[in-house]
């Protein structure tokens, strides 16, 4: 898999991407350097050898700073929604905030509030997730035909 933009200079309150598989990826925000290593930030398990949530959701989930590369050598800038949306001045709003939540018990839930959500929240004030709208375009239409049908 070819990484567009693979490990290119990080600005604070970029957003990190780590593909994961042919469909999902892990979401972090650059938070900058510690000690001259690169951290970021992110929605992560606290049990962390769960690697598929029960149902999709675990009760059990916080906002962690990380190594950069601790998530994985394969990672790329993706400010998916800067085209859209202002990215938030990092120092005075997303600092604060990924501090304010360190720590802090969180429900993830992998449609609702999962990783991308989490970033996109971060940076730009909106909570989305580009690759769970991709998976309801599929989704969508089939349970659309069961509705009519009467079937669910």
């Amino acid at each position: 898999m070819g990484l567009k933009n693979s490990h290119p200079k990080l600005l604070p309150g970029d957003i990190v991407e780590y593909p994961r598989n042919k469909y999902f990826s892990h979401f972090t925000v650059y938070y900058g350097e510690k000690d001259g290593v690169p951290y970021v930030a992110h929605l992560t398990c606290r049990d962390s050898d769960s690697k598929l949530p029960l149902f999709g959701r675990a009760l059990r989930s916080e906002v962690k700073l990380d190594p950069l590369e601790l998530l994985g050598k394969k990672y790329k800038v993706n400010n998916m929604l800067d085209d859209c949306f202002s990215a938030r001045d990092f120092h005075s709003l997303v600092k604060p905030a990924i501090d304010d939540m360190l720590g802090r018990e969180v429900t993830f839930d992998i449609l609702f509030h999962n990783s991308e959500h989490q970033a996109t929240l971060f940076r730009y004030g909106v909570k989305k997730s580009e690759q769970i709208e991709r998976v309801y375009k599929h989704i969508m239409p089939a349970w659309k035909k069961l509705f009519e049908q009467k079937k669910l």
